[in-house]
């Protein structure tokens, strides 16, 4: 310790250690002293995104360095330099259906790898409210936005790509606009649903389709036609009904006027989980059993279904890795904004329960 001429102790250090000032706090040049290496080579070592840029064992020696002098970056600061908020928006259309938490946790594992935190919203299936909440996501200046709420015409897509936004799809696609999307083979699900029940015997199978403005609601209407014709059966106005919504209610509506129609199904493909428990519903009011009268399948797979009395068969879709790659998408978009466009597809499986079995043979 320097001492003062008079060979005395600096005032400072005479002073009990708790009222002694502040040590300065560690720079990055403090660090890369420390580490013997350049300050742009501890500077990309202690970003996430860059990090990848530098071999792991300079990195590990980098951020060693760090822990020892207890350096903390100035994030804020970083935000500033960087223009970017170190934040991603998170859209969903009902935050009440059990799909979507596996998908946000996916999200916020990925994003927590790179120091990003997500912010999450619920649109209610209303497109002034989506309005509003790019407007919020625009002031709040996010880094980048994951969309499970997409239509095939899509305004918001168009808007935010018009600011320069970077945006990931999640379970649902555009048309006619090349945006990044981690999407479920759709056809295959619906394809396993329809020859499970087409290996059960039924020939009568009907489908409760969803919204038509929607990636999911078309591709699985247009599969199940498609499927259908394969074997030989029909897909038409009689057996396949669109229901207004994905929604429970929108599905019991559906289900109360194809079951009233006059076709009388024995089994019924529902697209989605929702749609699928609005079919339990008008089952039970007309008094039919499921699966004794009309066997039922779902589509998601999502929390709890295996709960439900009968316990539904369902296309199991791998949420929690949908939420995940569609986050790991967009970290690759904001460090490479010119990487093509991917579109990631992702197996499903068929989860095989109560809610289907053998035709009636007096069906």
């Amino acid at each position: 310790m320097a001492k003062s001429p008079a060979g005395k102790k600096p005032p400072s250090a005479r002073l009990p250690v708790a009222d002694r000032p502040p040590a300065a706090p560690a720079r990055l040049k403090d660090v890369a002293d420390h580490a013997g290496v350049h300050i742009s080579t501890a500077s990309r070592a202690l970003d996430p995104l860059k990090e990848r840029r530098i071999s792991p064992d300079v990195a590990e020696k980098v951020k060693a360095s760090a822990r020892a002098l207890g350096y903390q970056g100035n994030v804020i600061a970083a935000s500033l330099r960087r223009r970017r908020s170190h934040t991603v928006g998170v859209v969903v259309p009902d935050l009440t259906n059990p799909m979507f938490p596996p998908m946000f946790r996916g999200i916020e594992d990925r994003l927590q790898q790179i120091g990003y935190s997500a912010l999450l919203t619920n649109s209610d299936f209303n497109l002034e409210r989506e309005w509003q909440l790019l407007d919020m996501f625009i002031k709040r200046q996010v880094d980048g936005l994951i969309l499970a709420t997409a239509r095939l015409d899509d305004p918001i897509v168009r808007a935010a790509l018009e600011r320069g936004m970077e945006i990931v799809l999640m379970n649902r696609s555009t048309a006619g606009t090349a945006v990044p999307a981690i999407l479920a083979d759709e056809p295959a699900g619906i394809r396993e649903a329809f020859d499970h029940l087409h290996d059960l015997g039924h020939r009568r199978i009907a489908h409760i389709a969803g919204p038509q403005d929607v990636s999911t609601g078309r591709t699985r209407r247009e599969a199940f036609a498609a499927v259908a014709a394969s074997h030989g059966l029909e897909a038409g106005p009689r057996n396949v009904v669109i229901a207004g919504q994905f929604s429970e209610e929108a599905g019991r509506r559906a289900a109360l006027h194809l079951l009233e129609s006059g076709f009388a199904p024995t089994g019924i493909v529902a697209a989605n989980d929702a749609l699928a428990l609005g079919v339990y519903d008008a089952l039970d009011e007309l008094n039919l059993a499921c699966p004794g009268d009309v066997s039922v399948t779902g589509f998601n797979d999502m929390p709890f279904v295996d709960k439900l009395k009968p316990a539904l068969t369902s296309v199991r879709i791998p949420q929690y890795r949908m939420g995940y790659e569609a986050a790991d998408e967009l970290v690759a978009r904001l460090d490479d904004p010119a990487r093509p466009v991917a579109r990631r597809i992702l197996p499903p499986k068929l989860i095989i329960r109560d809610s289907t079995g053998p035709v009636r043979q007096s069906a």
